[in-house]
């Protein structure tokens, strides 16, 4: 019916919308829903290729770039909701593209930075064990 609250346990209705920071934060891109606000502010989260505000609503068939600290997503929008689930239901909200999904296999292979580009002051036991490991020492 018309005047019926929306089922919060399942994804919305293809007619409703819902804020896009509400949005990556039930797809679980990040762990809570300011961090989403923060990513979106930042300009690290496009919808349609265009920057915009944590409040924008999303609408089913958005194309959603997302970059995490961890990877970059490039991917549509499936399905809508405000609660966060399980991962199996996350998993539901979207459908990552071919391309992006290569583009992290890529990076994933590509090997990080070199183990000193970060140190600072004297090495530990640990960074100096990797940094034999790295420049061929015993």
């Amino acid at each position: 019916m018309a005047g019926e609250p929306a089922d919060l346990d399942g994804p919305l209705h293809e007619d409703e919308r819902t804020r896009i920071d509400k949005w990556l934060w039930a797809a679980r891109f990040f762990k809570t829903r300011s961090l989403a606000a923060q990513a979106v502010e930042a300009g690290r989260v496009l919808v349609m290729q265009a920057q915009v505000k944590p409040a924008r609503a999303l609408k089913i068939g958005d194309e959603v770039q997302i970059q995490t600290p961890g990877a970059s997503y490039t991917v549509h929008v499936k399905a809508l909701s405000a609660k966060r689930g399980p991962a199996s239901q996350a998993a539901l909200l979207f459908e990552e593209t071919q391309q992006s999904k290569e583009a992290r296999a890529r990076a994933r292979l590509e090997p990080s930075a070199h183990p000193d580009a970060y140190m600072r002051g004297r090495p530990t036991k640990r960074t100096r064990r990797a940094l034999h490991k790295v420049r061929g020492g015993y």
